[in-house]
Order: C-alpha cells, then structure tokens, then sequence
C-alpha cells in the first residue's frame, strides 16, 4: 500500500496512534502538494520553526512566519492601499502593545465591529497575540441588539468603525472604546492607527493563554448567540479541507464575504496559513467586486450565495465586462446555494465553485465540488477526511439511503459551546446541524430543510426549502421565502413571500397554480404576499423572524 493509499484512509478513532501517524503524513502530503511546506534557507526555517513551537496554532504564528518568510510581499490590499506581511506583523505588535497598556490583558474579551479593512486584521492579530477573546460584532445590528450581546458577552474593550459611532449610547460605560480609524475621523475616541504609530512594534512572549475567536450565530429565528472556539491542536483539519478545495499557496484572495462571519474569517485565516494575500473593500458591490477581482487576478474570490445572485442580477452588458480569467475557486458558504444559480455562474465564469456546507457551531460538514454541482444540482456534497456526518431519525437510529433525517456533524472544528452558556444537541461526540437532510445514491447530501422550520398542516409534514426553491425557478420570481402561520381548521398553512423580477407580473392564483403543478396539492402556499425584497441579515439569510 502506497502512501497515498495509506493517508487516504481516515482515522476514526481518537488517541490511536496509527491513526494519528497517518493523519500526520495526510497532513503534509496536502500541504507539500498545495505549497505550504517548502524549501526554505536553514536561517529562516529555524525562525519559523522557533515561532511554531513558541505560539502553536495561532493566527499570531501564521502571520509571524509570513513576515519571516516573505515579509516585502503584499498581504492586505483595501482602499486605502497595500500592506506587507511585514508591516502587518509590525503593525499588530504595536496594537497589541497598546491595548495591553490600556489594560486589555489575556483572557479578556476583545469586541471587533469593523467592515472588511485593514483595521479587522489589525485587532484579530493583536487580540490573539494578548491571548484574548475576540467577539465579531454582526456590521448589521441596530444600538439595542449591540448593547444586548455587548452586555451579555461582557468584552472588556471594542475596536469599532467610526460609521457605527450612533450605536454606542447603549453599551456599559466600562467597555474601553477605540476607533479604528485615524484621530481625524474619530476625535472623541482614542484610534487604533494612532495606538501602532505610537507604541513599539517589537514581538511580544507568546501569552499562557491559547486565544479564542466568537463568531455569532446568524440569529435568523432569536437572538444571535456567541459560539466559541479555538485553534485545532493539529494541522489535519486543515489539510483535510484543503484536499477538497485547491486552494494553492501565494494566490490572491478576493474576499468578499463579511469577516465577522464564519466564512469571511476563514478565508482570513487561511490566507494567512497559505500566505496568500488578500483582496478587501469595505461593502459589498456587485460589479466593484467583479472588477477588483478580475483587476487583481484573484484566484480565490469567497462569497455567500446572495452576493452570487446579485452579481448574476447585473445586466448582461456590465457581466460581459469581466471574464475573470484567472479565477480557480468561487469559495461559497453561508446560506444554501440554489443549483440554478451555481449552474449560471459556472456556464457564465467556468467551473469553479466550491460549496461549503456548515454551521457556525459544526464548522464544515460538507463540500460540493463542480463536478458534484453539475452532476447534482443543489447538492451539499460530501463530508471530508476527517468528519462525520449522520443522518438520524428522530429515536436517533440512522435513516436509509434517500431517506430525510435530522443531521448530526462530527469533527476537530466543532466549537466549544455557547457563551452564554448551553450547547448544540450532540448524538455521541456529534452535533446537530439543525437541519433535515438526505443521502443520494452516489452519498451526497442534500439539505431539506431547518429541523425547527418543519410545517405541519392538514397532518402532512412541510420543509419550506421545496417551495421556495420551487418558486426561484418561476421566470418571474427573483426570490420566495415560505413559512408556517396558526390556522384554526389546519393547524398551520403555508404563507408564501415572493419578490418579483424587475417588470414581472404574476398574481397571487398564478403562484398557487404553479406550485399545485409541481408539488404535492398540501405544499400549496394557501397566502401570497409581494414583497420589494426579503428581510436578510448582512451574510444573506433571510430573516423568518420579520415575516409574519
């Protein structure tokens, strides 16, 4: 058995040492193959070496190391110009320097509300080289939603865009507060690029805490909850999404997805794991996006679906101006992919998707590749090296092939729990995704619908994910939301939210009388409203809560 063969065979089973040796020669046949491990000359192979063993898995070593190995290469590009890796190690120095000077120490919460700029990167390498707890702040929340999860999360400090200024008043007095802009465009707080120009950028000592990293959940039915982790203890899981998504050291990130998303903060910290530099601008534009990316041949370019279908909702004439030629992965997460938007992307820009199918709590569960979104429309794909996925019915026992079951997730990525306390439903060591899915014939998944969606009316089970995917295909409909309102003789009954196209002119019977076409007589919608557009939240998920 060669070693390919061998370091394809996953390890199921903790503490076994075989099992950990061929995660070991897993880990880096990829990351030999995509370019992270490379020869280097033995002075700096030492330094980098030294900086592993001294802060382990952080992203504070990733960026130490770039700036060792590369430090006059360009890593930040935003709007105000480049950074190098070098400057970047200097310029987080410095930062963490002064926080800790203000009194920001290790094991301390660090709230970071910033668009995606240099600033974003400035704290989260800061916060992880002071061993802190760094809180993402959704660019989205209005002064009560800010001042309930700055109350309940307790961050001693918040590192925030001067744009969000009006939303503070709320916030305890005790909350340090600094701008992450210059002096000049935030006089009445201390600013984080008069906190670098002004302290040391020498290295700190590695802190005795390992930093963690809360991203929020999308909040889409309650309130957003804080779901804590930390850096896996190894490499594996990292090689093991690498091995289903080529990404390839050195290449340009375009990321357009918000950082303080799960999938926005990825990309960051792959990036730096890969040393590729990264592509930013501070809201997102549908044609600004393509231009930056095709302008800065971005290999990579990260998005959530609704960003996809904006783009794909430009007229023909702007989409002809950007071939994007050098694009190799549109890296996608967040919110379901509908297939006829993958497939419009690929026909239009090339076969280049990857489809992450996760949640803040699970991390990554599954991954569709191009050839699984052609050949399988709308499919979540397949679970890497590594993870676990079963698919349960509701006394917990597996459902056969084809069949809808409750989804539990299993693997290093998994977070830690909520802040506020609580966790995710677990079935042994995995967790549940809080979706309903099924296996295909070739074990794919595909996602349903929410567990917590499900619509009983008449007796008959409903996943609103049919319907609304039904009535994305209608030639008029932009986009649908379906969800499940009290009925006195049914139970609940469905109520349909549907946005139409620009000059699209359907009626509220012609939307039943496709849906009675096309599904089961119990899925027709027994309301429709229009709408101007959908309620969403700042990655594209649409707000049900809103809907009503």
């Amino acid at each position: 058995m060669d070693l390919r063969t061998l370091t394809s065979l996953p390890s199921r089973i903790p503490g076994n040492p075989i099992g950990r040796v061929l995660d070991g020669a897993f880990a880096v046949k990829v990351l030999t193959e995509r370019g992270i491990l490379e020869p280097a000359r033995p002075d700096k192979l030492a330094r980098m070496a030294a900086l592993y063993l001294r802060w382990g898995n952080s992203p504070a070593t990733a960026a130490a190391i770039d700036a060792v190995r590369c430090p006059d290469d360009a890593y930040v590009e935003d709007e105000e110009g480049e950074l190098t890796y070098a400057e970047v190690e200097a310029r987080s120095n410095a930062l963490a320097r002064a926080l800790r000077d203000e009194g920001v120490s290790e094991g301390d919460g660090l709230g970071v509300m910033a668009r995606n700029h240099r600033g974003f990167v400035d704290a989260t390498l800061a916060s992880a080289k002071l061993g802190c707890s760094t809180l993402y702040l959704n660019t989205q929340f209005s002064a009560p939603q800010l001042s309930d999860v700055m109350e309940r999360e307790g961050p001693t400090a918040l590192i925030y865009d001067q744009e969000f200024a009006g939303l503070l008043e709320g916030i305890p007095d005790d909350i340090k507060r600094f701008a992450s802009q210059s002096e000049k465009d935030a006089p009445d707080e201390k600013s984080t690029e008069d906190m670098i120009s002004s302290s040391s950028d020498e290295p700190l000592d590695p802190p005795s805490e390992e930093p963690r990293f809360v991203i929020l959940t999308s909040g889409t039915t309650g309130t957003p909850k804080g779901a804590q982790r930390k850096p896996p203890s190894g490499l594996g899981s990292f090689a093991s999404l690498l091995d289903v998504m080529p990404f390839q050291s050195g290449e340009k990130m375009m990321i357009a997805a918000p950082l303080f998303h799960s999938w926005g903060f990825t990309h960051l910290i792959l990036s730096l794991a890969l040393h590729s530099s990264i592509v930013l601008r501070g809201k997102f534009d549908p044609e600004e996006t393509l231009k930056a990316t095709q302008e800065s041949g971005a290999q990579v370019l990260a998005v959530v679906p609704v960003m996809m279908q904006r783009i794909m909702q430009l007229d023909d004439k702007t989409l002809s101006k950007y071939e994007l030629p050098d694009l190799r992965i549109t890296s996608v997460s967040g919110s379901a992919l509908p297939g006829e938007l993958a497939t419009a992307w690929m026909d239009r820009f090339g076969d280049n998707i990857y489809n992450l199918y996760g949640s803040t709590e699970v991390a990554y569960a599954t991954i569709a590749t191009p050839e699984d979104l052609r050949e399988a429309p709308g499919t979540a794909g397949k679970a890497p090296r590594g993870t676990v996925v079963r698919i349960v019915d509701d006394e917990c026992n597996d459902v056969e092939q084809g069949q809808s079951g409750r989804i539990f997730v299993g693997n290093e990525m998994a977070f830690e729990g909520y802040t506020g306390g609580g966790n995710k439903e677990a079935l042994g060591d995995l967790l549940s995704s809080g979706d309903i899915g099924h296996f295909d014939d070739e074990g794919r998944l595909f996602i349903d619908g929410r567990d917590d969606e499900m619509i009983v009316s008449g007796g008959e089970n409903v996943f609103p994910r049919e319907v609304e995917d039904l009535l994305a295909d209608h030639d008029k409909v932009k986009e649908a939301a379906v969800i499940g309102v009290d009925d006195e003789e049914w139970g609940q009954r469905l109520k349909a939210f549907v946005v139409l196209n620009d000059g699209g002119n359907v009626s509220e019977d012609d939307i039943k009388s496709y849906v009675k076409k096309n599904l089961a007589k119990y899925k027709v919608p027994r309301e429709v409203e229009f709408l101007d557009s959908l309620p969403r939240n700042a990655t594209g998920k649409v707000l049900k809560r809103e809907l009503t």
